[in-house]
Formats: structure tokens, C-alpha cells, sequence
């Protein structure tokens, strides 16, 4: 058993920490953010890989993290569903290359005006706050501790040290490569939505809930501005009614704003006494399960 300090309490820290945990480390999270503050917590949360690179790396931890989580929908307490839904396309592609991770995917059928082709499957969507708490919860109960600190630098105690910071990085990890894509989307009242709908091209999605629907987004690389626009909000709603024309009539709960660390590849090595885990733009979740998989296998090779 080694001491192990995670930072970084959004999903990937979380789950990297639950890992190391049952794996029987020692594992202390330390964060500036604590789960529900992170980007993570503004999410939609549609298992889907976008912004997240190289191909070869993100298919393999998103076809992980695809059957840990179907794993965890059986238990509501973990925030997770199987939901169906569909990704449009303005013309007709090749199958998309994760395609190997989701059974079931087929061609779509009715699709919205405007739309050539278009991809239908199940995938996992999950609710960030409930999974958070969740996670967070067995961070616990396995014996780990959660604190929140502000770092300036990665800490020097412990055997070994894991980076999750995302854009934390760009400090701690000295990698000004990490750069923000700031994500806008319109949190609406649940009005009996239950199917996801994605324009990747947008990106434009209709994410339901259980007690509200998420609508997207934005893709504004370099803009560290989490102050919601009034413009950019009724140029997604507009988008989006394209896909979902019931969604016009629907009463606007919020709005929010997330910052998702984006690198031109994620970052998962070991560098000495520390594992990097970070720059998973707009595909944490998603990626969340084959990652943390990967760096409990580091942390054991260092053993």
C-alpha cells in the first residue's frame, strides 16, 4: 500500500482516487474546487467523445468507461441512465470511429428537416450533481479524505502524487498547452423530454434529465468568461429547437457556464513520483472510468 494525494476533485479526480482506493492505496483528493464547484458539475454528461484526442487512446477509455457506467445504471443512487437518443448529420458519413464502443448503433430514421443522415443509439447520460455526491461518497467510505486546498504546486508529500487538475494544469503541471473551451447551455424545465438529441457540428444538444433538459452549447476556445450571454442563450435555444420544437415552449430555470480543459492530446503519464491525468476537453465524463483504469495500473507498476 502506498500514500497516494490526488488533485483534483472533478469527475476524472474522483474517480481516479475511487480506483487507487479499491486498489487498496491510501488516497488523500485535495482540491481548490470540492465536486459540485468543478466544471464537472455543469455537464450534461451524454457519453460521447468530443474534444478529447488521440482517436486510438479515447476510444479505448471511452469504451471502458461506456461499460462501467451501464454497470453503475442499474443503481439509481449513482446518477446514471441508459437513455436513447440521436446525433444528426447535415450529410451522410462512415460509421463514426467509436463506433466499437456503443451496441446497438444504427442509422437513424425521422429525422428533424434539414438533416441527411444520422446515427441512434442508447448511451449512458448521467445527472453530474447526483454522480458527484456519489462519487465523492465512496471516495469516503473506502477510507480516502476529500480537503479542500489551493495549491500553488504539486505537493511534495506522498508516494505519489496524481494531476487532475484540468485547467489547473496550465499552473501546477507548468503545460500552457491546457486551454479553456468555454461551454454555455440553457438549463430548461422537464416537460416529459426522454430522448438526447446532438448536432455535433454546433455543437448543439437536448440532454433530459430527470427533473430538468440541458441545452447546448458553445465551443469558445480561449475565452475564460463563465458569465452566461443573454444572445449566446437565445442563438442555442434556437439551434436546438431545430431538433427539439417542443423545447420553445419550455420555462428557463438557469443558465450556466463551464470552462472544459481542452489539450490537442489528453495527458496520462507518469513523470516520476507523479501520474498526469488531464486535458480531456469536453469528454471528462466520458472518459472517466478507462482513465482512472489506467492510472491505478500505473500506480501499481510503481509499486
Amino acid at each position: 500500500m502506498s500514500r497516494v494525494i490526488v488533485v483534483g476533485a472533478g469527475v476524472v479526480g474522483l474517480t481516479c482516487a475511487a480506483r487507487l482506493l479499491e486498489a487498496g492505496h491510501r488516497v488523500d483528493v485535495v482540491a481548490r474546487d470540492l465536486p459540485r464547484e468543478t466544471t464537472s458539475a455543469v455537464a450534461a454528461a451524454l457519453w460521447y467523445p468530443y474534444r478529447a484526442f488521440p482517436p486510438d487512446r479515447v476510444a479505448a477509455w471511452a469504451s471502458r468507461t461506456f461499460e462501467v457506467l451501464e454497470q453503475l445504471s442499474a443503481d439509481d443512487a449513482t446518477g446514471v441512465r441508459m437513455v436513447p437518443g440521436t446525433e444528426v448529420l447535415a450529410e451522410p458519413r462512415v460509421q463514426p470511429w467509436w463506433a466499437a464502443a456503443v451496441p446497438g448503433l444504427e442509422r437513424a430514421t425521422g429525422l428533424p428537416p434539414g438533416y441527411d443522415d444520422g446515427w441512434s443509439f442508447t448511451t449512458p447520460v448521467v445527472e453530474m450533481p447526483v454522480h458527484l455526491d456519489w462519487l465523492r461518497a465512496r471516495v469516503l467510505d473506502l477510507g480516502g479524505t476529500l480537503t479542500r486546498l489551493n495549491v500553488r504546486g504539486l505537493p511534495e508529500g506522498g508516494d505519489l502524487v496524481v494531476n487532475c487538475s484540468g485547467l489547473g494544469a496550465r499552473l501546477l503541471g507548468a503545460d500552457l498547452s491546457v486551454t479553456p473551451v468555454r461551454g454555455q447551455v440553457v438549463v430548461l424545465e422537464q416537460w416529459g423530454l426522454d430522448r438526447w438529441w446532438l448536432d455535433s457540428a454546433g455543437p448543439t444538444y437536448v440532454v433530459p434529465l430527470s427533473g430538468h433538459v440541458v441545452v447546448g452549447g458553445t465551443d469558445e476556445e480561449g475565452d475564460w468568461s463563465r458569465t452566461p450571454s443573454p444572445e449566446t442563450a437565445t442563438a442555442i435555444l434556437e439551434r436546438a429547437a431545430r431538433l427539439v420544437p417542443e423545447l420553445a415552449g419550455a420555462r428557463v430555470l438557469r443558465h450556466r457556464v463551464g470552462l472544459r480543459p481542452a489539450r490537442p492530446a489528453v495527458r496520462l503519464e507518469r513523470v516520476g513520483r507523479v501520474v498526469h491525468c488531464y486535458g480531456h476537453g469536453g469528454a471528462g465524463v466520458t472518459l472517466s472510468w478507462g482513465c482512472a483504469d489506467e492510472v491505478a495500473g500505473l500506480a501499481e507498476a510503481m509499486a
